[in-house]
């Protein structure tokens, strides 16, 4: 019978492949350069019949049977012990989706040829892929020692991301671990090798151990570049003890780059003035770097020093010209105009403020220039203008629609217009009904508007839905103090706040509120120092400036009161203060 025209093809394919042998090696679109075999395969080996396995198994698994192509070519693989036969047989595997067919022909290939290294990296890659982590770690131990010394920290470092998907991460951890114990103690390869361990640790929740790593890795190279990033992800979630790491580390001479990581991790603490102290010591030493200055300029401007936030401005573009990477220099521009309009807005420039927003032509702004326009209107008394512009704003997606209506409160919260913005928070909450910062937020709303059962309702859903929501306990301990209602409930409340998020300012402030509400003032006095020295804000000097004016100190709590009226000249809480006490500045 004649073979089909497609048959035909595929036996000259394969006959091709054949013939140029090392070709097996390229499979699945993946280019490897394979190692010499301990045996070569000589032409005169490929027999009849070894031929025909290798034929079949390519025509099956190119035909549409990966299980007859796998079980030939791993036949093939078997008879003349070449490791470039054992990876195609497992890479059909892999192809076909079958994880344990692709790991008994690794296996195979490991046990023909022990000293393999890509053998043993194949069964290390796809016992990890099917989540046996407890059977890697000798592989891992042997893929480290054949490592060449220029690529092994490359593979310590990597080894977090390769161990990222194991369901045991505590496992994870271990086995990794013991894989390294060679390695922790090297003086080169220490401190990447228990910087691993420690992102292992962490991910599985360990924090504690984490920080163990960092000082570790430390203790073998006090300049550490690695140990002071796991230190700063570890300060990121809240173990303040790895500050101790960070700032052993800047320290000693280094790199521009350490402090604005500690100043991003600074800021996502709301820690603003020592963020601000870390990019001043970049915009001073390293003055080419704009990112540093967009950061200065934008806590400047947050704390209403204007002229300084315009001079750190000018900078910043400035910097930008020198950047050579086009993309990256339109980005920053796109940042300095979105900061130039804020600035101008702030004067009441609106028409120089709307000059810079014109300049932005980077589609992916598009949703932060008209916000900001939004903004000018809303600022000139156009609201209704300004609500119908953000409305407008195009949203393929659920995502787009959710900073739609995110931006259009947020411009209805600085209005102060608290009903109309919590009815568009509600709209929000719509979308996403188990988003717990979408419901926190509706709670706050709630609060303003006056539905105080309501608010302690929402916050109740949230904490019980996510019983690690510090804000949450801090926000209802909050209320009911402020209220003067079920006091020691409140304190407690806003312990466990303090307990989840220790030393956080704006709830070390609630806790001196209560305490203030409870008639314990020397110890509200000594929580509400604590908070302003950590974070300045006009809120908390409100509060401060009331408990120095009840312990009779007038002109420290007036001078406390111009301090938070510079921050924020139309902060309601201050403002009320002053009203209620009749306190003249």
């Amino acid at each position: 019978m004649a073979l089909p025209h497609s048959f035909r093809n595929a036996v000259l394919v394969t006959a091709a492949a054949v013939a140029s042998y090392p070709a097996l090696a390229q499979t699945g679109g993946r280019v490897r350069t394979p190692e010499p075999p301990p045996r070569a395969v000589e032409s005169s080996a490929l027999d009849a019949e070894l031929f025909y396995e290798i034929f079949l198994g390519e025509v099956s698994s190119r035909s549409g049977d990966p299980g007859a192509g796998y079980a030939f070519m791993l036949e093939a693989a078997r008879r003349s012990g070449d490791g470039r036969l054992y990876q195609r047989a497992a890479d059909i595997a892999l192809q076909s989706r079958s994880g344990e067919y692709a790991l008994a022909a690794a296996r195979a290939w490991k046990e023909a040829l022990p000293d393999s290294r890509e053998a043993n990296r194949y069964v290390l890659q796809i016992l990890i892929a099917l989540n046996r982590i407890g059977e890697t770690q000798d592989l891992l131990r042997q893929e480290l020692a054949q490592s060449p010394p220029k690529s092994r920290m490359t593979l310590l470092a990597a080894l977090p991301q390769m161990y990222g998907r194991a369901s045991d991460r505590v496992l994870a951890a271990k086995v990794v671990e013991g894989a390294l114990s060679s390695e922790l103690s090297h003086p080169a390869n220490g401190p990447v090798a228990w910087t691993s361990v420690g992102r292992l640790r962490l991910a599985a929740g360990d924090k504690q151990g984490a920080l163990d790593a960092a000082r570790k890795a430390q203790g073998l190279d006090k300049a550490s570049e690695n140990a002071a990033q796991l230190a700063l992800e570890l300060l990121d979630e809240n173990v303040l003890d790895a500050e101790a790491l960070v700032s052993q580390m800047l320290a000693s001479p280094n790199t521009p780059e350490l402090h604005m990581a500690y100043a991003r991790v600074l800021l996502g603490l709301q820690r603003y003035a020592e963020a601000g102290r870390q990019v001043g010591l970049v915009t001073r030493n390293h003055p080419d770097v704009p990112e540093a200055w967009l950061i200065q300029a934008t806590l400047q401007l947050q704390e209403n020093r204007i002229p300084e936030a315009e001079a750190s401005a000018k900078r910043l573009m400035e910097t930008l010209a020198g950047v050579a990477n086009a993309d990256i220099r339109q980005r920053g521009l796109t940042q300095a105009y979105l900061l130039q309009a804020q600035i101008a807005e702030k004067k009441g420039d609106f028409a120089a403020a709307e000059s810079w927003l014109g300049r932005i032509d980077n589609v992916s702004e598009v949703f932060s220039a008209q916000s900001r326009r939004a903004s000018l209107l809303a600022r000139q008394g156009k609201i209704a203008q300004a609500r119908e512009l953000l409305r407008t704003l195009p949203a393929s997606t659920e995502q787009d629609r959710r900073m739609k209506l995110m931006a259009e409160v947020q411009l209805l919260r600085d209005l102060r217009l608290y009903e109309e913005a919590y009815k568009v928070q509600v709209e929000l909450v719509a979308l996403s009904p188990t988003d717990s910062e979408l419901v926190y937020d509706q709670a706050m709303l709630a609060e303003k508007t006056g539905r105080v059962d309501l608010m302690e309702q929402l916050l109740r859903q949230v904490i019980a839905r996510k019983p690690d929501h510090h804000h949450a306990y801090n926000a209802l301990g909050y209320s009911l103090a402020e209220r003067g209602l079920r006091l020691p409930e409140a304190r407690q409340l806003i312990l466990k706040a303090l307990e989840l998020a220790p030393g956080d300012p704006f709830i070390t402030d609630s806790l001196g509120w209560v305490e203030f509400r409870m008639g314990n003032k020397a110890e509200a006095k000594r929580h509400l120092e604590a908070a302003y020295a950590k974070r300045p804000d006009a809120e908390i000097a409100a509060h401060l400036g009331e408990v120095l004016w009840s312990l009779g100190d007038r002109e420290a709590a007036l001078q406390m009161w111009r301090e938070g009226q510079r921050l924020a000249p139309d902060n309601e809480v201050l403002k009320e203060t002053l009203q209620r006490l009749g306190a003249k500045l």
